[in-house]
């Protein structure tokens, strides 16, 4: 179903802003301009919308767990509650961060899933050191930069109501993951999944038979959308700012791009979009759009125009 932004706005009902301008600001990510009214328009529906999608999936759980129940008290094969797993897809500078973050705000305030974590999947990238022995580092952010097979396997374990997952970090400042050090997850209500090839099928393995992808836990998929030249522009006006912000620590894997001209700087900068993150966006992730639940539209503006959900 292809909705305007004011029929989806429509849909939010009575569904109250629990963020305020100061949070939303927060939640923003570099070049994002996301405000109140997007939050209004866009994401309470949204958020309204996963709340009933949540309560649906523990009224299918119950429904399973009376028809398995076969009389003996504790019931067959009952299935405690699970996570509802939601994936964020989307381009490099496209604002699927800004989109997960303020998902995990928005969903976090429904009193009947208060435990909601966020999990981007640069931690699964692979070490700086193994992208460079296995001739990858250039194509950083491709599928194959990524041990998807490990990124599964968390998404499998969190999916299936274990204790306690972990998984690795990865350091934007350092451009590489983080020795030793891991993120926790221990039982949310709610697992948001963000990155940019979340929504790949599985690919076939060595013997032929096709393995189960990260995409295959989740109960509901966002992609956020824009035409390719926007994104451009956007993920150019980022590194500008970056340029003059986080580059300049003196730990920054790019501070080498504050001690030259802003020009050959933005230069090296539209070089690695058109060699590395256009033809990933092209190749890799812009084909799983139609995977997804709904998909988000955006204008040259960083708002959201239409939106489109999968009918059931």
């Amino acid at each position: 179903m292809d909705l305007s932004r004011a029929e989806w706005s429509a849909l939010r009902d009575r569904t109250p802003l629990p963020l305020s301008a100061e949070e939303v600001e927060r939640l923003r990510g570099l070049g994002d301009v996301i405000d109140l009214d997007e939050v209004v328009d866009v994401y309470l529906p949204l958020s309204r919308l996963l709340n009933l999608y949540v309560a649906a999936a523990g009224a299918l759980r119950g429904a399973l767990n009376t028809f398995l129940d076969d009389g003996r008290g504790e019931g067959y094969g009952a299935q405690a509650g699970t996570p509802f797993v939601i994936g964020v897809a989307g381009s490099v500078a496209v604002g699927k961060s800004t989109t997960a973050r303020l998902l995990q705000a928005l969903l976090a305030r429904w009193p009947e899933h208060p435990r909601v974590e966020l999990v981007t999947t640069d931690g699964f990238l692979y070490p700086n050191a193994e992208l460079e022995r296995r001739d990858l580092m250039a194509r950083k952010g491709f599928p194959e930069s990524y041990d998807r097979r490990a990124l599964t396997r968390f998404v499998a374990d969190v999916k299936a109501g274990k204790e306690e997952v972990t998984a690795p970090v990865y350091s934007h400042l350092v451009y590489d993951i983080v020795p030793g050090e891991r993120l926790v997850v221990r039982r949310p209500d709610i697992l948001i999944v963000e990155g940019l090839n979340v929504l790949q099928p599985a690919l076939p393995g060595k013997d032929g038979l096709t393995r189960v992808s990260v995409a295959d836990y989740f109960d509901f998929s966002v992609y956020v959308d824009a035409r390719s030249r926007d994104i451009e522009d956007w993920y150019l006006a980022r590194f500008r700012k970056l340029r003059e912000t986080a580059f300049q620590d003196p730990a920054s894997f790019f501070r080498r791009f504050t001690q030259i001209s802003e020009e050959e700087a933005v230069d090296y900068a539209r070089m690695v979009w058109r060699t590395v993150n256009e033809p990933n966006l092209r190749q890799n992730v812009a084909p799983t759009r139609g995977r997804a639940t709904l998909v988000l539209r955006k204008g040259p503006d960083h708002k959201v125009q239409r939106l489109s959900l999968r009918k059931l």
